[in-house]
């Protein structure tokens, strides 16, 4: 099965009460809402108690940041254990920031190539001058420099130890100020952990840094900045334009975008009063937060006919130096040769003229292939790496969740060369890392790989050895990943690798169904059975009724599916149908109780999300003073109750983001009337392929649903990738 490449986006629902369309997350987000605003009371969980706050706007969660949630290094899962991995990573880009030619002295106004771009900006935009006459290289392109081997330790990277609770002292300062500000002190454990126990007196000299937390609007901000500088704190103050700044592009990188134009960046900063968007922008480069890129200048002297003016992009560093630092690793190793090993013509034989021996074929000639399908693509990728360890190659297979992984050991027939892309990176799973930081194995084949956030891609492209093979499959028509980038789309589009479409179509008739959303058409089988039924419904109200009474009784009566192999999805948090209100209800049916563990009971489905992009489903085992005690994946975790609203919540009901990856047997997919502006092709293909045996519809869009699938694709993703794959590498 063949799609177009469609990638969604992600972010943080802010679920405001009695707002009546939920936000899909898609747009907002796969997890929940944010810390009180300034002002407001703390948030609630789903049973009520009170919520502690997200982690910082910066996406460094608590886990990221080293806190455990209570538990020891040996009871750390493998998505800690991966974070740490990246911050190997952070400091890996950190030390090329650190030694980048002719840095901008922080709190100056720009110079050199950031002061050209702006300049060429103002003059393209006043009509002085055409876009192609700026910034012209002294050669026809620019080569980019060979990324450095990567100072990476040759063990795997441990877990990091239990973080120590915040200082007191420094949370006491911090809540002093918080509440002299007039914002509530819940906030201060996540300005302690955003800006470090030096977070009063940073808040103080600039009271704009709250917008590092998550949930602060500017309006919080701009109050709290009147509340401790008074007439100082003016709409055109350096710090809050630059606050700002930082913020939008955070924003935007929630929703996928690694970078923004700048004449669209400078646009939103007027909308919040910003009187001189472009000295904002500055104060944020000189101060090291955000670049500046100016791609595809036509060469000097290309006058014949003019170019269209050429956007000057402004993206977050982190983001772009992992950009760059992930292309230059895919053009290592596209330029690599890989071996002659006899065996790869009869092995190709052995799987016949489908799909599954063109992979074969592709992998053997060429050291990165692009491989896209389905469900049932995911069996050729299996061939392929059966085959590879036939012919003697340390052959490994890794997939985006736990549930991908022990389907890939069944069609494998071994454990042993299946893995998470969590446990690969952080060392639990797979093969040790060499001297030089990169993995000791042959080939590797990345299922899911739409699910790779750029970040993510960086650490591991860079680390697959000279010489390997890296073959990158995933479905293009599913929703992309939870954090920043479009890895795999920008691939496919680039034409960077040569490209295997699997041929192999999902079997049944919710096979047939998902496949026809792919290409945009909404036609039910017609079997006579009951594998896709569609529930018309008039209300949010009835939708609800609808979908606890499939779950509870009509799905097990007809199909024999038990309620815990059932899966409602839904397309967002909130709303009068969103993942709140069906859990409460489902709650009540299967597993009623008091919620007296934060809003949790023993027997509960939960969904546990220790970081941005990270989930593992599970049921609530207990709870004590320690915190609440689950069970996900067949992993014992425990999270402390200073983190239970913010990284625990019910899951018979979920969003597409958070089931990427799992499958069910039977699933229920809601569409409330007023999700219609936020349907798109990518969310119901995404959530329909959940489905193995059963898939039912609660559809209370009407035609919106169709249309939907019909013509409105997932919103685009801006990125540099593409762009720089473009470019030969330095030979």
């Amino acid at each position: 099965m063949s799609t177009e490449p469609a990638a969604g986006n992600t972010g943080t629902e802010e679920d405001a009460p009695g707002a009546a369309p939920p936000r899909a997350e898609e747009e907002t987000g796969a997890d929940g809402a944010g810390p009180p605003a300034a002002g407001e009371a703390p948030p609630t969980t789903e049973g009520g108690a009170p919520a502690a706050e997200d982690g910082d706007r910066s996406g460094d969660s608590t886990a990221e940041d080293g806190d455990a949630g209570g538990k020891t290094a040996a009871q750390l899962s493998e998505a800690e254990a991966e974070l740490a991995a990246q911050r190997v990573e952070r400091a890996r880009i950190a030390a090329r920031k650190a030694a980048r030619e002719e840095p901008v002295a922080a709190g100056t106004k720009l110079t050199g190539k950031a002061a050209e771009l702006l300049a060429a900006v103002r003059a393209v935009e006043q009509g002085e001058r055409p876009a192609a006459t700026f910034d012209a290289p002294a050669s026809p392109v620019a080569p980019r420099r060979a990324a450095p081997p990567p100072p990476r330790p040759a063990e795997p990277v441990p877990a990091p130890p239990a973080a120590a609770a915040p200082d007191p002292a420094a949370l006491s300062a911090v809540a002093a100020l918080l509440t002299r500000g007039g914002a509530p002190e819940a906030l201060a454990p996540a300005a302690v952990r955003a800006l470090g126990e030096g977070a009063a007196s940073e808040l103080e000299s600039d009271p704009w840094q709250l917008l590092r937390l998550a949930g602060v609007t500017p309006e919080h901000a701009d109050a709290f900045a009147r509340a401790l500088l008074g007439a100082e704190a003016a709409p055109g103050d350096v710090r809050r334009g630059r606050a700002l700044t930082v913020r939008l592009l955070e924003d935007a990188a929630l929703r996928g975008h690694t970078v923004r134009e700048l004449s669209e960046l400078a646009a939103a900063l007027g909308e919040h009063g910003v009187p001189d968007a472009e000295e904002a922008v500055q104060e944020a480069v000189a101060e090291g937060d955000a670049l500046l890129f100016q791609d595809g200048v036509p060469p000097a002297g290309d006058e014949e006919e003019e170019a269209p003016p050429v956007p000057v992009l402004v993206g977050l560093e982190r983001y772009a130096l992992a950009e760059e630092s992930l292309a230059d690793a895919l053009g290592r190793i596209a330029a690599a040769e890989v071996g002659t090993e006899d065996g790869w013509g009869p092995a190709a034989e052995a799987a016949g003229r489908g799909s599954a021996a063109e992979l074969i074929r592709a992998a053997a000639a060429h050291p990165l292939v692009l491989h896209t399908g389905g469900e049932a693509g995911r069996a050729e990728t299996a061939a392929l790496v059966s085959a590879a360890r036939g012919l003697g190659l340390r052959a490994f297979a890794a997939a985006h969740t736990a549930e991908g992984r022990r389907a890939l050991a069944a069609l494998l027939g071994a454990k042993e060369p299946a893995l998470t892309v969590a446990g690969l990176l952080s060392g639990t799973q797979g093969p040790a890392r060499d001297e030089e930081g990169r993995f000791a194995l042959d080939l590797l084949v990345v299922l899911d790989a739409p699910q790779l956030g750029v970040e993510e891609a960086a650490l591991l492209a860079e680390s697959v050895p000279d010489g390997a093979r890296l073959v990158l499959s995933g479905d293009p028509g599913v929703l992309g990943s939870a954090g920043a980038g479009r890895v795999f789309g920008d691939l496919l589009a680039a034409r960077f690798a040569p490209h295997v479409v699997s041929r192999t179509p999902d079997p049944g008739p919710v096979g047939e169904f998902v496949s026809g959303l792919g290409v945009g058409e909404f036609e039910v089988p017609r079997t006579g059975g009951h594998e896709v039924v569609v529930v018309p419904v008039r209300d949010p109200g009835e939708a609800v009724h609808r979908t606890v009474q499939l779950v509870t009784d009509s799905v097990p009566r007809a199909l024999g599916v038990a309620p815990d192999e059932t899966q409602v999805l839904v397309p967002g948090h909130g709303g009068a149908a969103g993942t709140r209100v069906l859990n409460a209800a489902l709650k009540e049916r299967l597993n009623p109780g008091p919620g007296r563990f934060g809003g949790f009971d023993p027997g509960d489905r939960i969904v546990w999300s220790p970081a941005p992009g990270r989930t593992a489903l599970g049921r609530v085992v207990g709870a004590d003073q320690e915190g609440l005690r689950l069970e996900c994946e067949g992993v014992p975790v425990r999270v402390a109750p200073a983190d239970t609203g913010r990284t625990v919540r019910h899951a018979w009901a979920l969003t597409a983001h958070q089931a990427v990856g799992h499958r069910w047997a039977a699933v229920v997919v809601v569409v409330p009337g007023d999700a219609v502006p936020v349907l798109s092709r990518a969310w119901f293909y995404t959530a329909a392929g959940r489905a193995e045996r059963h898939l039912s519809v609660v559809q209370g869009a009407g035609e919106a649903l169709a249309r939907a699938v019909a013509a409105r694709p997932a919103a685009e993703r801006h990125t540099r990738l593409t762009t720089l794959l473009s470019r030969p590498a330095e030979g």
